[in-house]
């Protein structure tokens, strides 16, 4: 830290109980200063010979035969004056970063310039500020902090401007020429941890770009605001560094802020401190996080942010959804409602994701000729599905909210119906949690859910789940073991084959049942399966693909064919009654196994690629 000395004589103010200062002199005080509380036994002649302010005071005070003159508005309070004083008496003062702004406030206000005497304090101060203190960067910051308290006299001489260019100067100098210990986190070298280090080694320590972000976190808001104004302005430091530098003040200064929630406190304060780092949040897309945004999205609605503000971290956090996990977007919905997580905001911010591929550009040459209108396509393919995953993760979660409405569940599966994924497992599990969490209802609204999925894009492992599915509708069973059987058939088994008669024949037998059940909700064709019902299935298919799975090579090319029409055949007849169907098992006294089971079981694990792995958010390097 810098500092600098003024004055020879030694330090004779002495101190008798709390409230009074005097000098320690043969010659008897003719003067009492009262600062606040504080009073001051001086002599006149050494403070007028370098006071302007108190020679009129003095002045005024033998006109009235009064001793005790009253300054207890002087910026810096008793410390400060006491400094005065001691530089107006020669003896020993010591200025640095932290109480030389109080100082240089208070010799303005006691008026102690060059016009009273050459060599005055303020002259002094301000050379100390400009050779030392302004040319580093740690004393550059306290001094900063501390003239929070000088405001705004601070302001008004320059001070803090001066303080603030200094800063933002350092901060955008080339790394080549940056020394470490501009940094509170400089990284000790081996040798100072005891270590012994190759005296042979060249040590080359690479400094960061975003080495001064930590420091700058020591800053109250409002001056950190304009010291990061300041560096923006310059235009040298990219936008990705600018982002760092605001994620790292928002985790120091809104706690807890890597939960996505901020404790109970100054929600004043902290309603600030938000507002603050959206209004310096760079405008182009990729210099900041989608993570980050979506905890700045949380602590907006927590502190209450304007409903523009809010609108804007949406619109730009849709711009980069796929790069976000389920966590992050699980956002709790306000106090007053009943469900648990905020569906609707979700929902927003999947439309604006998909507004980028109604973006369009203009292409101009010359003085503004223009020559076409293009959509730029901005959506990849790759893109689409990160995202269609995200939502069945989050559909997942959210379907285990036993308040939460058939309506808004089905409403945001469809926003990404239209992206084709290769599998609808993740799909499936969030249809499965939410028939598990809301037993109640309809079979009406069972059959709307399960229209969500493709029984087609389930996996042989989400097939076995679904054929022990007591919770579906018996219609999703049929189909699921009617593509399993298929499946079965085809040369590999592990990829649905291409089976146009075969499902067309199937889904006119499902639309007119569907038809059926538009009347009626309740009909027993999408009766719930059960138990009973699903050992008939699959003993049945498990009959015909004995029978037509036989035979040599030669009649390979006939299987499949007889296979479709044998097990189209049964699925008609199955789907035509129920009643029926329980009677024609029944008849034959058949009692399988007990192969269905409760679907509670998770398909998760075995389908561990429809788990989006979310890795846990590495910390920013430190500056250290």
């Amino acid at each position: 830290m810098k500092f600098m000395k003024l004055g020879s004589k030694p330090d004779t103010f002495q101190t008798d109980g709390n409230n009074v200062r005097y000098v320690a002199s043969e010659l008897v005080s003719d003067i009492i200063v009262s600062v606040g509380d504080v009073k001051f036994y001086l002599h006149k002649f050494p403070l007028l010979s370098k006071s302007a302010r108190l020679q009129k005071m003095i002045s005024l005070s033998n006109e009235e035969n009064v001793d005790d003159v009253q300054i207890g508005d002087i910026p810096g309070g008793a410390s400060a004056f006491e400094i005065c004083a001691k530089f107006c008496y020669g003896m020993t003062v010591t200025l640095n970063a932290y109480n030389v702004i109080a100082t240089r406030c208070a010799a303005e206000y006691l008026g102690m310039h060059e016009t009273i005497e050459k060599g005055n304090l303020i002259y002094k101060i301000d050379v100390f500020l400009s050779s030392s203190i302004f040319r580093s960067w740690k004393d550059s910051i306290i001094l900063l902090q501390t003239s929070k308290s000088m405001l705004p006299l601070a302001e008004d001489l320059k001070v803090v401007s001066h303080c603030i260019e200094s800063i933002a100067n350092k901060a955008c100098v080339d790394v080549s020429k940056v020394d470490w210990s501009y940094s509170y986190n400089r990284r000790k070298l081996p040798e100072e941890n005891g270590i012994d280090s190759d005296p042979n080694e060249i040590r080359t320590r690479i400094v960061p770009k975003d080495w001064w972000v930590e420091d700058l976190c020591e800053l109250e808001v409002d001056l950190y605001k304009s010291v990061i104004t300041s560096i923006k302005s310059k235009g040298v430091q990219p936008n990705e560094v600018i982002g760092e530098a605001l994620k790292a003040y928002a985790y120091r200064r809104l706690p807890s802020f890597t939960k996505g929630m901020i404790p109970c406190g100054d929600i004043s304060k902290q309603r600030l401190i938000v507002e603050t780092i959206l209004w310096l949040l760079p405008t182009e897309k990729g210099s900041i996080s989608c993570r980050f945004l979506l905890k700045l999205l949380k602590a907006a609605i927590f502190v209450e942010l304007g409903d523009k503000a809010k609108e804007e971290l949406v619109r730009r956090i849709g711009q980069q959804l796929e790069e976000a996990s389920v966590s992050d977007i699980l956002i709790r919905a306000p106090d007053k409602e009943t469900t648990i997580y905020d569906v609707s905001i979700v929902q927003k911010i999947l439309r604006e994701f998909f507004m980028k591929n109604h973006n369009t550009e203009i292409e101009s040459i010359g003085a503004g000729e223009l020559v076409g209108i293009r959509n730029p396509g901005i959506l990849s393919d790759a893109s689409k599905l990160m995202v269609a995953k995200l939502i069945d993760g989050y559909l997942a979660e959210v379907a285990k909210d036993p308040n939460l409405p058939l309506s808004d569940f089905v409403d945001l599966a469809d926003l990404v119906s239209s992206i084709s994924r290769p599998t609808h497992d993740g799909l499936y599990r969030a249809i499965d949690t939410y028939l598990k969490e809301h037993p109640g209802i309809s079979k009406g609204d069972k059959k709307r859910i399960c229209k969500l999925m493709d029984c087609r894009k389930l996996s042989v492992d989400a097939c076995m789940h679904a054929v022990q599915n007591e919770r579906l509708p018996l219609r999703v069973v049929v189909q699921v073991l009617y593509f399993e059987q298929v499946r079965s058939a085809a040369s590999s088994g592990t990829s649905t084959p291409d089976i146009p008669k075969g499902h067309k024949d199937l889904s006119n037998v499902s639309n007119a049942s569907s038809r059926s059940g538009t009347t009626n909700p309740e009909d027993e064709l999408d009766a719930v399966a059960t138990a009973e019902e699903l050992k008939a299935l699959r003993r049945e298919l498990a009959s015909l693909r004995m029978s037509n799975g036989g035979g040599g090579n030669e009649k390979d090319v006939d299987i499949k064919p007889n296979m479709d029409k044998a097990v189209i055949g049964k699925m008609k007849g199955l789907l035509r009654s129920k009643k029926s169907f329980i009677k024609k098992w029944a008849s034959k006294g058949g009692q399988g196994e007990n192969s269905g089971s409760d679907s509670s079981d998770s398909i998760g694990s075995a389908n561990p690629e429809e788990v989006k792995s979310t890795p846990s958010r590495n910390r920013r390097h430190s500056v250290s």
